[in-house]
């Protein structure tokens, strides 16, 4: 409580007038914990208990079955089909003479962070209680905030108990309604650019009632919503971002990185733990060396800018088949990538330019 006594029911609630949201409504030092909080402040995570993992070896089954000739034939004729231009006749006729398999490995490390910050905010007064140092308020790591979803991106707001109070709504300056911007006041609005006669016969413009405001000259003011006075509170942002690294093995099929990382492979480890150890014998010693490095950067960068909650790491097989057949004398090519088989191909030989009316 820092000395200070809970304020008796009979009291009004705590107020500050202040212009702005700069400084604190009961002064930047007057709420313990939350001191210089302006527009918005980092928050240092609190210190890991335990800061290094256990080494625990991880073992990967890394068989797959080949891709069978029907198959290879099945995913040309369906990424055929997809194109209104493409013929099917090499498809369905062309001879498959050879299939070189081409397959790798994706390393995947995802490390699921809470990020905090704070600053002042404020909404209209309803009613809603202000309790400024009435009790002393939480530290930000101190106030409950669960991810609705591990491993999902998602952002909530929190106002921090025990520092809402009062201030007058500097818009409209305490009175709930500013000045119309359409009729400035008047209540009325000239009507067309043409003078009209009145009963005198002089010459006036033509008015009506300004339907903005109703003909009182003034509108309700959308800071306090009219009500004029605002609760100004701090406000606690939490942020849970999953932040993700990949390593796909070098191949020689042709196929770039940004074409393979479209499909999904087989998954052949899935390791989730709050603070995961490298991949260690792998038969492929530059996955266990990309593992190891992902997994101390992850570690190093993202607990100095929030708290980890958890890591998963994943290595998926990702199959990758040359298939080389002929149609007409000509000898072809295509591959056959991922669990979509999905196709890629430079030279299908069958292909016309038409126009859709």
């Amino acid at each position: 409580m820092y000395g200070m006594q809970a304020q008796p029911s009979m009291y009004p609630p705590p107020t500050a007038n202040f212009p702005g949201l700069a400084s604190a409504p009961m002064g930047s030092a007057s709420i313990p914990g939350y001191e210089g909080v302006g527009g918005g402040g980092f928050l240092p995570p609190p210190i890991p208990v335990n800061p290094f993992p256990q080494p625990e070896p991880q073992y990967v089954d890394c068989s797959a079955p080949p891709l069978t000739e029907e198959a290879a034939r099945s995913a040309l004729k369906e990424y055929v089909s997809g194109h209104c231009c493409y013929g099917s006749d090499p498809a369905n006729n062309g001879k498959i003479t050879d299939m070189k398999a081409f397959n790798t490995y994706r390393y995947r490390l995802e490390t699921f962070t809470e990020s905090r910050s704070t600053g002042w905010s404020q909404e209209p007064y309803t009613g809603q209680a202000v309790d400024a140092l009435i009790q002393m308020a939480p530290t930000p790591w101190n106030i409950p905030a669960q991810p609705p979803e591990m491993f999902k991106d998602t952002t909530k707001d929190i106002k921090v108990p025990n520092t809402s109070s009062l201030k007058d709504c500097d818009t409209c300056h305490a009175k709930g309604a500013i000045k119309c911007t359409n009729c400035e006041g008047s209540g009325k609005r000239h009507v067309g650019d043409q003078p009209a006669s009145n009963s005198d016969g002089y010459s006036s413009v033509a008015e009506s009632t300004c339907l903005d405001c109703s003909g009182k000259g003034t509108q309700e003011c959308k800071t306090c919503k009219g009500k004029g006075k605002l609760v100004v509170f701090i406000n606690l942002k939490v942020t849970w971002t999953n932040n993700k690294s990949d390593y796909t093995m070098e191949q020689s099929s042709g196929l770039k990185s940004d074409i393979i990382s479209t499909v999904s492979g087989k998954k052949l480890l899935e390791d989730s733990k709050p603070l995961v150890y490298p991949v260690m014998g792998f038969p492929d010693v530059q996955l266990n060396q990309e593992s190891q490095r992902l997994v101390k950067e992850h570690q190093t960068q993202y607990s100095q800018t929030g708290r980890i909650l958890q890591q998963r790491q994943t290595i998926e097989y990702i199959p990758i088949t040359k298939v080389t057949y002929t149609w007409k004398e000509r000898t072809l090519t295509y591959i056959v990538f991922g669990n979509e088989h999905k196709v890629y191909t430079s030279d299908y030989p069958d292909t016309c330019c038409c126009t859709i009316l």
